[in-house]
């Protein structure tokens, strides 16, 4: 029978210790596009909405795994799967995104542009918070086939 974590024990188990790196990378991701300024800024805004949103969603999930809310459900569990799996769907097309963008101004603003800079940073970043949710979205989807 499968078991949700709660209290400090989200911080011991695969796939829930990974909420931390989620936040910090999200987190980076948002600063760095926010603090950076593209001519294409539509691209730009998907980037910040979907580091945004999934940064305040993973903390509200985080908190609610962390009070036990979840009442150790099956249907929780599944929930964290599908949760993971749309940040991780909606982190991959932001990360493809910044990175066209970042591509494209490469050819336009000099390589040592502070922009620029922040750009890969962000690009970087992005893939790695990508990386997370996809793992978090296959732990989860192991831990949901034991419930």
């Amino acid at each position: 029978m499968g078991n949700l974590p709660r209290g400090i024990g989200i911080c011991t188990t695969i796939p829930d210790i990974l909420y931390l790196p989620e936040l910090v990378f999200g987190g980076l991701v948002w600063i760095l596009v926010a603090s950076t300024l593209v001519v294409p800024a539509n691209p730009q805004a998907w980037v910040m909405f979907v580091s945004l949103f999934c940064f305040c969603v993973t903390f509200i999930w985080m908190v609610m795994f962390f009070c036990g809310t979840h009442n150790n459900r099956g249907s929780w569990a599944a929930a964290d799967v599908a949760y993971h799996g749309i940040a991780a769907f909606f982190y991959l097309s932001a990360s493809v995104a910044l990175a066209k963008v970042t591509l494209e101004i490469k050819d336009t603003t000099p390589l040592n542009s502070q922009n620029y800079k922040l750009d890969i940073s962000a690009v970087v970043f992005s893939y790695v918070a990508t990386l997370l949710y996809v793992v978090h979205t296959i732990f989860s989807a192991i831990r949901w086939k034991s419930f």
